[in-house]
């Protein structure tokens, strides 16, 4: 089971309170995470990736282990505490501002 922390606003969109849990089948990598995110809360489809080229949208950043893990390569394996369960995936609204 994965763990994912979602920001406020996509929290209230999805409807759920704290983290979301998923099945993730196969390899777990952010696009694996995210495909399963979407397909079970579609209302969320769009708002973490662009609908065409499926890059994360600007102002989300994605976390995992303490890392930054926004500019990986969507495929790249997660870490194993992420795939355990152990640790969440984080996606994270960004701040900013002048």
């Amino acid at each position: 089971m994965i763990r994912v922390e979602l920001p406020a606003h996509l929290r209230t969109l999805a409807h759920v309170e704290g983290d979301v849990q998923l099945e993730v089948q196969g390899q777990v990598t952010q696009r694996s995470v995210l495909d399963a995110l979407e397909a079970r809360y579609p209302m969320l489809r769009g708002t973490i990736r662009d609908h065409v080229t499926q890059e994360r949208r600007p102002f989300l950043r994605f976390f995992a282990c303490q890392e930054d893990l926004s500019h990986e390569p969507p495929d790249a394996p997660l870490p194993e505490p992420v795939a355990s369960g152990a640790e969440p995936f984080m996606i994270i609204g960004a701040i900013a501002g002048g």
